[in-house]
């Protein structure tokens, strides 16, 4: 998993070139609202995207995380299927529904039967590299989904810019990185981790608690503020010792909610010790993004090596497939 994590920047290059090169035809109707629909490390680049790109789409992003589609999906949905091996069941459902809604349809996969039901329904399909866990090959869906809106005028092309500084920004902090994720890991050690960030970048909170569950085998949870303050806040007076608490943040932070940070500090270390910030590097929200994700990519992957575990290791969600396939 560390050399995946160590080929991040890479594989970023790549994915802009897989998406220059990608065709992406143009619908018969009128794009009115677009959903992803995928799962899990296919999913949640459709999180993070549909932040970043929340102030310059004209039409609403809904991302999908189940069997079902809304009911609104029509000829005038755009429909982008992200599944990595092609066989997750719950996106298979999804797009047969996408498929009996007439919706334009885009694939995002490295083949599986996603790919083959793309191909055989004449749908736009974009394929990736295949053969490596899911969750580590973000950089290849996330950038997809960014041509894919780009080639369908619902977004501008400032994005090519953003994903080649963001590139620059974790190569030539590479050893930095990887020094405050080794700091990060220690702190994190044997206590529960409770990631807090700012609404725009609750996907790479989630991506976070993500890698902490899958890469680390551990639970954890994350909420995002302004929210937060309205409900989660007074759950710490159940605080302990046990719980250590990750804030990412950006010097960009709205102000009001930045003091509100600065305010639920004090409320978590009245219960815990265990309090650290971390602070995004780059100029865009992109740029952050992409840098707060390789920082706790790296975290999760040196937290598993303390352990002594193996990061790539997934035997419980193999368990829960093979039992499925039984039903």
């Amino acid at each position: 998993m560390k050399q995946l994590v160590q080929n991040f920047s890479a594989q970023l290059k790549e994915a802009m070139e897989i998406g220059e090169k990608s065709e992406i035809r143009n619908p018969e109707s009128e794009i009115r609202n677009i959903i992803i629909t995928g799962l899990g490390g296919s999913g949640i680049g459709g999180t993070i995207v549909g932040e970043i790109v929340a102030n310059e789409c004209p039409v609403p992003i809904l991302v999908n995380k189940d069997y079902f589609l809304p009911a609104f999906v029509n000829q005038y949905s755009l429909v982008i299927v992200s599944s990595y091996s092609g066989n997750t069941e719950e996106t298979i459902q999804a797009m047969e529904s996408a498929l009996k809604a007439n919706a334009k349809i885009v694939c995002i996969t490295s083949g599986g039967k996603i790919g083959e039901m793309g191909k055989k329904n004449n749908c736009d399909v974009i394929t990736i590299p295949g053969g490596m866990p899911p969750r580590s090959c973000l950089g290849y869906s996330l950038t997809q989904l960014f041509f894919v809106l780009n080639k369908l005028t619902l977004i501008g092309d400032s994005f090519k810019t953003e994903l080649k500084n963001a590139i620059d920004i974790i190569e030539k902090e590479e050893l930095s990185i990887k020094k405050e994720a080794t700091s990060i890991a220690d702190f994190l050690f044997k206590k529960i981790p409770v990631v807090y960030t700012v609404d725009g970048y609750n996907g790479v909170a989630t991506r976070f608690r993500q890698q902490i569950n899958e890469n680390s085998k551990m639970l954890c949870w994350h909420h995002v503020l302004p929210e937060m303050n309205h409900n989660e806040l007074v759950g710490w007076a159940g605080g302990s010792e046990e719980l250590a608490v990750i804030i990412l943040r950006n010097k960009t932070d709205y102000s009001r909610t930045q003091a509100r940070i600065e305010i639920s500090k004090e409320v978590f270390s009245k219960h815990t010790s265990h309090v650290r910030e971390v602070w995004s590097k780059g100029n865009s929200q992109l740029e952050k993004s992409i840098y707060l994700i390789h920082l706790t990519d790296w975290a999760s992957c040196f937290l598993a090596d303390k352990k002594g575990i193996d990061a790539v290791e997934v035997d419980i969600i193999n368990h829960l497939k093979g039992s499925l396939a039984k039903i």
